[in-house]
């Protein structure tokens, strides 16, 4: 199967992290699966290193090199990933999830046909079949 790492989870897996849940750490070990990072990643990682080195000491390059290191894959930014932005809408008109990051992502997920790997639980308002809550 197919999996995109969401940030706070590709930087989890990257540092070794305790906070990986058991299923999660075995999905993106198994060698039968395809490990993916989005270009969004590196990007969102750089922004919070210029805004707050002294607490984010890593910045959006050393998180490609990490990834690359590790064999995950990367998904460019398309065209069409930003096309599918429009159907990005949360299911309930209560909930508003504005991060244009995690808005990209699952926009992405879909048009790739692939599972986002998330902790975040804003992504449940979404209610899509591309969305694993770990």
């Amino acid at each position: 199967m197919k999996y995109l790492l969401d940030t706070h989870i590709l930087l989890w897996a990257i540092a070794g992290s305790d906070n990986l849940g058991k299923d999660t750490l075995e999905i993106i070990l198994n060698p039968d699966n395809t490990i993916y990072y989005s270009t969004i990643s590196p990007w969102e990682v750089e922004i919070k290193h210029q805004k707050m080195p002294e607490l984010f000491t890593l910045n959006g390059d050393q998180l490609i090199f990490l990834c690359r290191q590790a064999g995950i894959e990367n998904i460019s930014i398309r065209d069409q990933h930003v096309a599918e932005l429009k159907n990005v809408i949360p299911s309930s008109e209560l909930f508003s999830h504005k991060d244009p990051f995690d808005r990209m992502l699952l926009a992405q997920a879909r048009t790739e046909n692939i599972t986002l790997i998330t902790h975040d639980r804003k992504f449940s308002a979404y209610y899509d079949p591309h969305i694993l809550m770990c």
